[in-house]
């Protein structure tokens, strides 16, 4: 089995970061972005993409940014393939680390309750701060919540 890389990457990496939108990211949810957010997004100031890669391919990315002292998790997705094998913990690692030593004292990121991922912000000690109803809207018309959640950043290792 390969070993699983995080790296540090940018917009030349978004045919992996959108091959893994596509797999992860079920219709019925809203929650996918398209390239033109992804790139777009990681032209704001203090954006940062990091991608995981197993056996030299694209298993999973975070993209996030900071602005003053407050580093937002605006994405983080993993492929189905690579599910269960530390992934989105790793991806989750690497950016409370990077938003550590570019000077964040607090992070957050909004995540659709019900989605999976809950249980890895919890066990990485995210705690809700806010709810917005009806926020995302699948191909079906269907809406859910979004669940705001925060931490304060641990000093660097």
């Amino acid at each position: 089995m390969s070993a699983l890389l995080i790296e540090d990457a940018d917009a030349r990496e978004l045919d992996g970061v959108m091959a893994v939108m596509e797999r992860a990211f079920d219709p019925c949810f809203g929650e996918a972005w398209t390239r033109g957010q992804c790139a777009g997004t990681l032209l704001l100031p203090g954006a940062w993409l990091h991608v995981a890669r197993l056996g030299g391919a694209v298993v999973g990315f975070a993209i996030a940014r900071i602005v003053l002292d407050e580093a937002e998790l605006m994405m983080l997705a993993v492929d189905p393939s690579a599910r269960g094998r530390g992934v989105g913990a790793r991806l989750l690692d690497r950016f409370a680390a990077t938003a550590a030593r570019r000077g964040a004292a607090r992070l957050h990121l909004e995540v659709r309750e019900g989605n999976p991922a809950l249980r890895l912000y919890a066990r990485a000690h995210f705690a809700s701060v806010g709810r917005r109803e009806a926020y995302y809207r699948g191909r079906d018309g269907r809406s859910s919540a979004a669940l705001t959640l925060a931490r304060a950043v641990e000093a660097p290792r």
